[in-house]
């Protein structure tokens, strides 16, 4: 397995076991233009929704895993998991870093910026796969973020292959999310 699809994947559960340094708790979301995600079954559906700013031509979609993922038609950029009700686990950026670091031990890491808020948390890096002959594979930029909207958390993380550019963007995506008014 190369080290680029290691790497997705070690962000892929990242996310999905809840980014390390979060807890857990629950709720839903319709994100942007009317893609809406399942809530659990106990709970009755809701017609409020969850708005992500998407750069110019980039659309969503629901993963069969029930992920989000934005980006240019065809190729995803920015994948973001809901976690419903765990607003108060919101990571800071410290923890961030610590769960990037733990995730990426096989990798040469360095930290481009580090920042959060009262209901945000977002590390950029520059990720370098070691390789097994002792060389260092071919670098790349990537995102790893938290959002807390009211009491619920979003985990946010770019996809390998993405260009700085598109980082920059994803992290004004994840940054930006918020609860989307009813019609």
């Amino acid at each position: 397995m190369g080290q680029p699809v290691r790497a997705a994947l070690v962000a892929l559960c990242w996310l999905a076991a809840g980014c390390g340094g979060c807890k857990q708790e629950q709720q839903e979301v319709p994100v942007a233009p009317e893609a809406v995600a399942p809530e659990p079954r106990s709970v009755p559906q809701r017609r409020v929704g969850v708005k992500v700013p998407m750069p110019p031509g980039w659309t969503a979609q629901v993963a069969q895993d029930g992920s989000f993922q934005f980006g240019p038609p065809g190729r995803p950029v920015l994948r973001v998991d809901l976690r419903p009700g765990q607003g108060s686990t919101l990571p800071t950026p410290e923890a961030l870093v610590q769960t990037v670091e733990k995730s990426f031990a096989g990798f040469e890491r360095t930290l481009e910026q580090q920042s959060g808020g009262e209901d945000f948390s977002l590390v950029r890096v520059q990720l370098t796969p070691k390789l097994g002959d002792g060389g260092m594979g071919a670098r790349y930029p990537a995102l790893f973020g938290a959002r807390r909207v009211e009491k619920d958390l979003f985990l946010c993380a770019t996809f390998p292959g993405v260009t700085a550019d598109e980082v920059l963007l994803a992290s004004e995506a994840c940054r930006g999310i918020e609860f989307q008014q009813p019609r």
